[in-house]
């Protein structure tokens, strides 16, 4: 990803109810598409844990 330009997953479709990610100044931002004033910054090895971490199963006890 060395996009500037904010992206969201193809599995959204048409919600706005998703996160977008985009990369600046060799940073990762991330936001909620519908509230898009909090906007949070990462390295790119960080947010590669933080997905492998979604992958692996490590949050969803938090969405219970």
């Amino acid at each position: 990803m060395l996009s500037s330009v904010w992206q969201k997953s193809s599995y959204s479709a048409a919600h706005d109810d998703c996160v977008e990610v985009r990369v600046v100044g060799g940073l990762v931002e991330l936001r909620e598409s519908d509230d898009g004033d909090i906007i949070v910054r990462t390295t790119p090895t960080k947010f590669a844990a933080l997905l492998q971490g979604i992958k692996a199963g490590e949050f969803d006890h938090l969405t219970t």
